[in-house]
């Protein structure tokens, strides 16, 4: 858990204003606490290399959320149907952001950056579902059996579920 000082700025931001009026005053938090933090999900563009992979998975354990990552390749058929159909729920239905917001990006696996990023986290099939908590790969979560991901309801509560990983809750799924 990363601790960050209490302390505030109060900042006088001056704007131009074409009237004689007053100039309006705003309270700017020069350390934002987590609370004061929007619950949005982060979409983020889809990723090449290993390094930028790492690189996510570091921006969301500081943001205290999951990162869900949607492992695909371009020519896999199955995950070039399946990926609006998830994508849809993070970014447009905002399906975790009541939980406190996920990161969601998609892993193009086939990339020569990626090299054996998808042996290192253990990707067997594609296309692949997998949550980071705290820069650690969930595998016991992993979700690669293409009919789940085409059943809304269940996508629905694993996205949902994935939240509770930051607070250290477990769950299977096969």
């Amino acid at each position: 858990m990363i601790l960050r000082p209490l302390i505030t700025q109060t900042i006088r931001v001056l704007t131009k204003q074409t009237s004689s009026s007053a100039l309006p005053q705003r309270n700017l938090s020069l350390f934002p606490s987590s609370s004061s933090r929007p619950n949005q999900n982060r979409i983020f563009t889809p990723i090449r290399t290993q390094d930028e992979l790492h690189t996510l998975t570091m921006l969301s354990a500081a943001d205290n959320r999951p990162l869900i990552t949607f492992w695909s390749a371009n020519w896999c058929r199955t995950c070039q149907t399946l990926k609006p159909l998830v994508q849809e729920l993070v970014e447009e239905e905002g399906v975790g952001e009541s939980e406190g917001g996920l990161g969601w990006v998609v892993v193009e696996i086939d990339a020569v950056g990626m090299g054996d990023g998808g042996v290192r986290f253990g990707i067997s099939s594609l296309p692949t579902l997998l949550a980071f908590s705290r820069q650690e790969p969930q595998n016991e979560t992993k979700v690669t059996d293409s009919k789940k991901m085409k059943d809304r309801v269940f996508l629905r509560e694993w996205l949902e579920a994935m939240k509770g990983l930051c607070a250290k809750e477990n769950i299977r799924v096969s």
